[in-house]
């Protein structure tokens, strides 16, 4: 980053939560309201994922609708492929198409061009929970965003865009969520 981005940015963020030290410049007031909004939505959406540990034996987790959408979106996929895809375990994956199989949401079966290989495809009725599923958030999305003019929706798929980017490059992370090797002496950057 340019010194002429850092200056217009307000400098480089604290390496602490809640740590301002005198040292370090402090983010811009756009920056830290873009933070706390989205520590805000991971914090909801992390509670949302640990509420699906409790659901009932019909009902779909956050994680196996992820899965749907996958194979709604790519079609019929090896385990391992829908693993990457959804940047899951093979393990967790495999366990989860279980339970959606079980419950009839998807089918296994061999590959059409290769019969060493099984697949996973939707069922008619995964499909309709899936479409069900969708239905009701989009329902959510849309009364969320009501009166959101159609710039600053780009704008925010935008940011989203630049931030999933960043955090899918970002550095192994310590016990203190700092990058290892943390701050050097008198360094406004981690190493």
């Amino acid at each position: 980053m340019s010194n002429a981005t850092k200056a217009k940015r307000g400098g480089n963020p604290p390496t602490a939560r809640g740590a301002h030290p005198a040292e370090l410049a402090s983010w811009s007031p756009e920056l830290s309201e873009l933070d706390a909004a989205f520590r805000r939505v991971f914090r909801t959406l992390s509670r949302l994922r640990g509420r699906d540990t409790h659901l009932g034996g019909s009902e779909l987790s956050h994680a196996q609708f992820e899965l749907l959408i996958e194979l709604y979106e790519r079609g019929e996929l090896p385990a391992g492929e829908l693993a990457a895809a959804a940047h899951l375990t093979p393990a967790t994956v495999t366990q989860m198409l279980d339970h959606l199989a079980d419950a009839g949401h998807v089918e296994r079966a061999r590959s059409e061009t290769d019969r060493r290989v099984v697949v996973s495809r939707l069922t008619a009725q995964g499909r309709e929970k899936l479409a069900a599923r969708r239905e009701l958030w989009q329902g959510r999305w849309e009364e969320a965003l009501d009166g959101v003019e159609v710039e600053d929706l780009h704008a925010a798929t935008r940011v989203l865009e630049r931030l999933g980017a960043m955090f899918e490059g970002a550095p192994a992370q310590g016990a203190c969520g700092a990058p290892e090797g943390g701050l050097q002496p008198g360094s406004q950057h981690p190493t």
